[in-house]
């Protein structure tokens, strides 16, 4: 064996993290650290004006949490995905909890009129991120003990989503539509992949357009969010003044943006551009090619977790499957959300960008997702590898 031969069998070893005699998907992996990388780029120039005499505050803050969520990552890609479906109420119950104690103050730290964080010393722990992986896990668990009632029961969504308006209930008490919101369609697509009635689909659109309404007119803080978000510059100096810099930033980045580092509106005009705003700043400094490039990544994801999910359904596992769906629908709405805030397509919403925006709660707890997706695709394809053998003996 030469010594290329060596360096390329360690490379090799080096890059297989499970057994010789077994595969991954390689390219989800990649992704996730693509992705992850890609952020640690975006929020480290988007931060730079942020804190006095130390513009690298947000960039080391933002590398630790990278380090932080790789190590996640290989932890929870060990973790046999029976315990999860053995645990899942347990996770319920700890959601629950965490939702109750931020919401205490002394406990919960508030921020900007909202209580959503407990201060861990390093960083502030967000329990509406554990929260949306907890409900996810839930419901896959449910949705398998409960598979033939679900589908075959008028009202067998009743359960779900009294669940999830627990949880609801309490991100509101912070407050935290967007994050209620999420909680709402992942149970909704869930019930959806089941093959829930259809009665039950149209009475969720009439219940959740409802309340979603009578959140929105009873506020005054989110009725004007969602009326400054169809003009943001009739009032661009007051309820319209974030959106309309972060419509400015993607003006002046056109199509090839300014490049790296050549961002004016983080500068003191885009108020926090590294969090909910950061692709605001790519798109300034990277133009729309570089938001293309991130779009394509992440829906590149998207689908690997879709096929994950339906390739684990084929192999008759229904939590995996189920699970993995789950994750998928999660990861696209809140991009999609992110994304079309920041365009003022929608309202803005306090939902970061998946993998990109700075937050160690959102890229922890994102990570251990990925981690899931990884661990159901490698043991689908062990379950192949086995039922292929059993066909040649």
């Amino acid at each position: 064996m030469t010594f290329l031969d060596k360096i390329k069998d360690n490379y090799q070893d080096w890059l297989r993290i499970t057994p010789k005699n077994s595969l991954y998907d390689r390219g989800l992996f990649w992704l996730f650290i693509i992705l992850l990388l890609v952020g640690v780029v975006a929020v480290s120039s988007a931060s730079v004006a942020e804190v006095d005499k130390n513009p690298f505050f947000y960039t080391k803050r933002d590398l630790s949490y990278f380090l932080l969520s790789v190590i996640t990552f290989f932890v929870f890609l060990k973790v046999h995905t029976e315990t999860w479906k053995k645990y899942h109420v347990y996770m319920f119950w700890i959601a629950l909890f965490l939702l109750i104690i931020v919401l205490i103050p002394g406990i919960g730290s508030k921020v900007n009129g909202s209580r959503r964080w407990i201060n861990l010393i390093y960083f502030n722990f967000q329990p509406a991120e554990f929260a949306k992986l907890a409900l996810t896990c839930f419901l896959a668990g449910y949705f398998t003990r409960r598979y033939d009632e679900v589908r075959s029961r008028k009202l067998s969504a009743f359960k779900p989503l009294l669940v999830m308006g627990t949880m609801g209930v309490l991100l509101i008490q912070q407050p935290d539509l967007g994050s209620t919101v999420v909680l709402f369609v992942i149970t909704f697509c869930m019930l959806f992949i089941v093959g829930a009635h259809l009665f039950q689909f149209l009475a969720l659109i009439g219940i959740g357009g409802l309340l979603f309404g009578v959140l929105v007119v009873t506020s005054e803080y989110r009725w004007k969010r969602m009326t400054s978000f169809m003009d943001p510059f009739q009032d661009y100096l007051g309820d319209g003044y974030q959106l309309s810099q972060s419509l400015m930033a993607f003006g002046r980045g056109e199509f090839f943006g300014e490049g790296l580092g050549n961002s004016i509106q983080k500068l003191g005009a885009l108020p926090e551009p590294h969090t909910d705003f950061v692709l605001a700043i790519v798109g300034e400094e990277f133009g729309l090619i570089g938001i293309f490039v991130i779009i394509i990544l992440l829906s590149l994801l998207i689908f690997k977790a879709l096929s994950i999910g339906k390739n684990a359904l084929l192999l008759e596992q229904r939590f995996k499957g189920f699970l993995a769906f789950g994750i998928s629908f999660w990861i696209f709405f809140q991009g999609f959300v992110n994304l079309g805030m920041a365009l003022g397509l929608l309202p803005t919403k306090g939902l970061t960008f998946p993998l990109i925006s700075y937050g160690g709660s959102s890229l922890i707890i994102m990570s251990m997702a990925v981690s899931i997706l990884l661990r159901i695709d490698y043991e689908n394809r062990q379950m192949t590898i086995g039922n292929a053998i059993l066909r040649d003996d």
